[in-house]
């Protein structure tokens, strides 16, 4: 590299990519490059080096530097969720947005907004605190009245707050909570003796409609663990699949509300092979449709929260516009930007126009949207600073969804390094001065975000530090197909033995005893060796 201050640096490097230790090597270690591209003797603090062949120390282990770990991000993300941001400056229409859901999800999704959002957060406890007022949530009501006189305590005693006729909070309704209570328990005692006369008269329809009357008391009372038992209770007593497909529904709902995605994609999986579901192919009636398009909603809730980005989004566009009515759990315009943006994060150019911007049913999802509509054809179009930029200016409201939020800020380092992947693919090499400008960031930044694609194998390039050039390295297309067909014939040899071995084990009937009581150890014996024995004898 004419002009670099360092080529030897550079030559090492390239010496010591082609070893399969070179991914790993470099991880997590960003003095080490700097060092090498700027040509010093810079002293590494704290480094233990061990020597790999004949290159330059390439696996560093820190000793005591707690913030070069090598942890997986995701991993560490998960574990340590950010639950203590603010948001300033949101262009959310608060009574638009809670019309959107029903039941104990407008009640979660307003005390979100209200506990991340100062700007919002009197006028989303207000909201919250009349919608509990429908139901018998008596200590969420107590709750949300609470909240609501400290932060009006705290607006009023802001210097610069604008003076509101109606910054008062509401006193707390006694009354209402005590009746509440009464007729919360009286309905409880009644369910209750309805469901003893329906198990003494041993009709199973009447004990499942029961248990379900049950849970639906429990979830309006907010008691969410009696509710799951009781719809869980339901299923030893359904006479049909469509029985069978309403408990999973019900099962689903609340365990979403408990946010046990384990629960969910297993019942999930329940509702799906239930012959009213599964034996049907082609078109499907418009109940079948509605059913499917909640359970993929769900699914893709659950694999969201699980970080399984691809198969959400794989989820949420299998979801039907004209049959999306589940706003117990989520909204149309939720499922446009779930699946939006986890498609923009994992799916490459092919799948992105297949799937989402071919699709003409996701297509009615995103005009709910159009914020994330441009943002996909903008990426898709190459114009990656438009579409950082509009990313940017729906952050905010997007940090307000209670299931997004913990996952905006991986959602939008993955965009962005596939918009820098796929904006250097189609070349030998690029400045980075041009690609600085095209992604609105400053070089230094962008030559750091470039080490680490590098560093993690996701772009096969050098940077020349110097001059500011990105090079693709050259791939031995010859040497790679070699190794690759010679993998294959070995998996295939492997396979080919372990069927060869199979059938020589089902051929000659050989079997692993089961051990007996005592906890004696299982003998491996033909099957039929006994008769041969007794035949012996």
């Amino acid at each position: 590299y004419r002009g670099t201050p360092a080529p030897s640096a550079l030559a090492l490097l390239d010496k010591c990519s082609n070893t399969t230790n070179y991914k790993k090597s470099f991880q997590n270690t960003p003095e080490v490059l700097d060092s090498l591209s700027q040509g010093t003797d810079k002293e590494l603090p704290n480094m233990k080096y061990h020597l790999i062949g004949d290159c330059f120390p390439l696996q560093f282990h820190e000793t005591s530097r707690s913030d070069h770990i090598d942890v997986d991000p995701q991993e560490d993300q998960q574990n340590a969720p950010d639950i203590n941001y603010v948001v300033e400056n949101p262009t959310l229409d608060l009574e638009q947005y809670a019309s959107s859901y029903s039941g104990l999800m407008r009640i979660e999704r307003l005390q979100f907004i209200a506990d991340h959002c100062p700007q919002l957060r009197v006028e989303a406890l207000k909201m919250a605190l009349s919608f509990v007022q429908r139901t018998f949530n008596v200590d969420v009501y107590e709750e949300i009245h609470r909240k609501l006189s400290e932060a009006t305590r705290e607006l009023q005693n802001t210097p610069d707050a604008v003076p509101d006729s109606g910054i008062e909070p509401p006193p707390l309704d006694t009354a209402w909570v005590e009746a509440t209570r009464k007729k919360a328990l009286l309905k409880l005692e009644k369910l209750d003796t309805d469901l003893k006369n329906y198990k003494g008269n041993s009709i199973k329809e009447s004990i499942r409609r029961g248990h379900d009357d049950l849970g639906d008391h429990y979830l309006d009372c907010g008691d969410l663990s009696n509710a799951l038992k009781c719809y869980s209770r339901a299923r030893d007593y359904c006479t049909s699949a469509k029985h069978v497909i309403n408990m999973c529904l019900n099962v689903i709902k609340v365990s979403v509300y408990l946010q046990n995605w384990s629960h969910v994609l297993s019942y999930v999986s329940k509702a799906e092979s239930t012959p009213e579901i599964a034996e049907q192919r082609g078109e499907r009636d418009s109940q079948t449709q509605a059913i499917l398009t909640k359970l993929k909603c769900a699914a893709g809730l659950a694999e969201l929260a699980a970080r399984k980005y691809k198969q959400a989004a794989k989820c949420f566009l299998l979801a039907s516009f004209d049959h999306c009515d589940f706003p117990e759990l989520l909204s149309p315009s939720n499922v446009a930007v779930y699946g939006g943006l986890c498609a923009l994060a994992t799916f490459d150019r092919q799948e992105l126009q297949r799937n989402v911007i071919s699709s003409s049913s996701f297509k009615l999802f995103l005009e709910l949207e159009p914020q994330v509509r441009d943002i996909i054809f903008k990426f898709y179009e190459s114009k990656y600073a438009s579409c950082l930029k509009m990313l940017d200016e729906m952050k905010d409201n997007l940090l307000l969804d209670m299931y997004l939020a913990p996952h905006v800020r991986t959602l939008y380092t993955q965009i962005r390094n596939r918009a820098l992947i796929q904006y250097f693919s189609p070349y030998v090499s690029a400045d980075m001065h041009k690609m600085a400008t095209a992604f609105n960031t400053t070089v230094a930044a962008l030559e750091d975000e470039l080490t680490q694609l590098i560093l993690e194998g996701l772009i096969n390039a050098r940077i020349d530090s110097h001059s500011k050039i990105l090079y693709a390295r050259d791939v031995d297309q010859r040497s790679t197909t070699f190794e690759k067909s010679l993998l294959m014939g070995k998996e295939f040899q492997r396979r080919a033995k372990a069927m060869i071995l199979r059938a020589a084990v089902l051929r000659n009937q050989i079997h692993v005893k089961s051990p007996p009581r005592e906890g004696s150890q299982g003998e491996l014996t033909p099957a039929n060796s006994q008769s041969r024995m007794s035949t012996n004898m």
